[in-house]
């Protein structure tokens, strides 16, 4: 896994495109992250295993630490 990006850093991106969000379910996202994290929160909060974020070009995973503070950002509930 690349080096982990700071909050301020994730929050940054949050409207870059280019992220993924992979796994096992038909409705794998793409878009910008905001979008792959609306996408795994509500996978999430259906009881669904969303499966990991990434972004595209570089391989940037984030941990469920990570995606929840996110969420928060976002205003999705936890």
């Amino acid at each position: 896994m690349a080096d982990k990006l700071s909050d301020d850093e994730l929050v940054g991106l949050a409207k870059t495109p280019g992220w993924a969000l992979t796994g096992k379910d038909d409705k794998a996202a793409t878009g910008t992250l905001e979008d792959v994290l609306k996408a795994h929160h509500q996978m999430h909060r259906s009881g669904k295993f969303p499966g990991l974020i990434k972004q595209l070009e570089t391989s940037i995973e984030l941990d469920m630490l990570q995606i929840e503070m996110m969420w928060r950002y976002l205003g999705l509930p936890v």
